[in-house]
């Protein structure tokens, strides 16, 4: 996977920014140093005029990538879905037992995020970090239904709709696929996010991902076993 990985672009939809932040070293910058502040001070004390200050540029300069930071935190999520799910295509795809399939599957979108070094300007175990204490200020807004028209949300509905397929091939009469599957990657953040600040209602030891409580969960839910 590293290989196909190497020259791996990650293709955000255009709306969500003014100017490609891939498309200049200032803009790979404002990525880079925007997941470093936000993970520091949290995304409400996050500004343009602190990040500005942070890398030695206008706050207006910043500005002719992104319109708020609302669409910065946007673009920051929509990266980190875009990476998880190039992760997930090319490690399940050639895997024909479906069983297999989905249990490699959960793995991805579970475990504990590593650095990848094909993306030198972004930490991902920051980025994940962020996506689980943040990502819900992304969509818990008035606008949601007019920025999901707009795609905004594309790439995570469409990591839903690769699990639920998977879902699918095991059981085709299995009625709650998509809540299924969204509970698996909405919930993977929840529990991550437990085991770091309310280790008194997590099961899972500070070090240790949710994997095997969500394929116990979907196993059981669709009554296979890891021995198929």
């Amino acid at each position: 996977m590293h290989t196909l990985l190497t020259n791996l672009k990650i293709n955000i939809n255009e709306k969500i920014y003014l100017k490609d932040p891939e498309s200049s070293a200032l803009g790979k910058r404002i990525v880079e140093n925007s997941i470093l502040l936000i993970d520091e001070i949290g995304f409400d004390a996050y500004t343009f005029k602190k990040l500005g200050a942070k890398i030695g540029s206008n706050e207006s300069s910043i500005y002719r990538y992104f319109e708020s930071k609302h669409k910065l935190l946007i673009y920051l999520a929509s990266w980190y879905w875009t990476w998880l799910e190039y992760q997930l295509v090319f490690t399940t795809n050639s895997i024909e037992n479906t069983t297999e399939k989905i249990e490699r599957a959960i793995t991805i979108l579970t475990r504990t995020t590593t650095v990848d070094s094909n993306f030198s300007h972004i930490n991902e175990v920051i980025l994940k970090r962020i996506v689980i204490n943040e990502y819900s200020k992304s969509y818990l807004t008035k606008e949601v239904d007019n920025e999901n028209k707009d795609g905004y949300f594309l790439v995570y509905k469409r990591l839903v709709k690769r699990l639920h397929d998977m879902i699918l091939a095991i059981d085709s009469n299995y009625p709650y696929a998509y809540s299924l599957s969204s509970t698996v990657i909405d919930g993977a953040l929840h529990q991550h996010f437990l085991k770091d600040h309310f280790t008194t209602i997590s099961d899972l030891k500070k070090e240790e991902a949710p994997t095997n409580y969500f394929k116990d969960l979907v196993f059981k839910s669709l009554n296979i076993s890891t021995n198929e």
